[in-house]
């Protein structure tokens, strides 16, 4: 049986949460607002905003299939990551186990934290398997990292591995599916229910067009996230940010079309890259992004530099020696990149 309460540090679980303003009279109907040492006059952003973003979960919550109080809403998926180490793990005392490569904020959070962080390499297909992630655990593990479609592979991560891993594991499996729009294997997040360990991440910044609003996702148990709730700052997402946000969502049928064409040109580009001499293996992705092995990254990288077209290098990451992220752009961008590429010559 899970227990959540022996894996969250002692003086979190004991935390009296900071109490907002807008809380103490939740439900109430006000007319006059003279408790927060607000200016009164603009009426448009003078008044705090919601701290708990309830209008926008509402809208999150039909699209994600997940219910609003199985919903965190942070400063990008970010502000979710930081918040696992914060809650769960004890500065120089605890470890967590991650995919490596995969996205390095998970890393540069543990470093920021002093949690020791334990890598286990991917395989030639950029795959993995719960018994070799369980291995590398200890009694000091409390979290355990997953990024599905993986950043910067591209590829889905076995699904039924990551069950098995929820099931044995012990402690927190945080499943990162920032990039789930673009793929066809079932988010783990419709699955909340049977796995009190999982948190799985979400973000506005890939598929529906919203990196700037910096809005990121964590969907967990309702305990789980009333641990966000009272970690978290008071207001951390802002009036405009909810706003646009919403005013996204409310564009379902542009969210769909913009997937369609981001596949579309996805499938274009890579089919191109295949035939260009430069090209020695293009990976299997599920995201907006493909990484293909190149014969010489870092030349590569500097000419398109040179042209104003900028990909990521990721020639020095474990695994990924002499390779390059092409994110998917706009057809034009796309076809100027390719004839940039035609002209290379090493």
């Amino acid at each position: 049986m899970f227990e959540l309460q022996p894996l969250v540090r002692k003086n979190i679980w004991q935390l009296e949460p900071y109490s907002c303003a807008r809380d103490e009279f939740k439900g109430v109907s006000a007319s006059a607002y003279l408790d927060a040492n607000e200016n009164p006059y603009n009426n448009t952003i003078n008044r705090y905003p919601d701290p708990l973003q309830e209008r926008l979960k509402e809208m999150i919550s039909p699209i994600k299939g997940v219910p609003v109080p199985n919903i965190f809403l942070g400063n990008g998926s970010d502000e979710a990551i930081d918040l696992v180490y914060r809650i769960f793990c004890h500065p120089g005392v605890d470890n967590v186990v991650a995919i490596e490569p995969t996205y390095g904020m998970y890393k540069v959070c543990a470093d920021i934290n002093d949690i020791f962080y334990r890598k286990v390499m991917l395989d030639e297909n950029y795959q993995f398997t719960a018994d070799r992630l369980l291995e590398s655990c200890d009694r000091r593990t409390k979290v355990i990292w997953i990024c599905s479609p993986n950043n910067p592979t591209g590829n889905d991560l076995d699904r039924d591995e990551i069950v098995k891993l929820l099931l044995k594991f012990q402690g927190i499996v945080v499943v990162d599916e920032a990039y789930s729009d673009f793929s066809k294997q079932k988010p783990l997040r419709l699955d909340l229910g049977l796995y009190p360990n999982l948190i799985v991440l979400n973000t506005m910044s890939k598929a529906w067009a919203g990196a700037a609003l910096r809005l990121g996702m964590a969907f967990a148990s309702t305990d789980i996230i009333s641990l966000f709730n009272k970690v978290k700052y008071p207001y951390n997402i802002n009036k405009l940010s909810q706003e646009k946000a919403m005013d996204l969502l409310r564009d379902q049928s542009g969210y769909r079309q913009h997937l369609i064409m981001v596949t579309e040109e996805r499938d274009r580009l890579m089919s191109a890259f295949a035939a260009l001499p430069i090209c020695k293996k293009i990976f299997p992705t599920a995201a907006n992004f493909f990484l293909v092995r190149v014969t010489d990254a870092n030349a590569i990288y500097r000419y398109l530099v040179e042209r104003g077209i900028i990909v990521r290098n990721r020639n020095r990451v474990t695994l990924c020696e002499n390779c390059l992220r092409i994110t998917i752009g706009t057809k034009a961008e796309n076809t100027a990149l390719l004839s940039a590429l035609i002209k290379f010559k090493a």
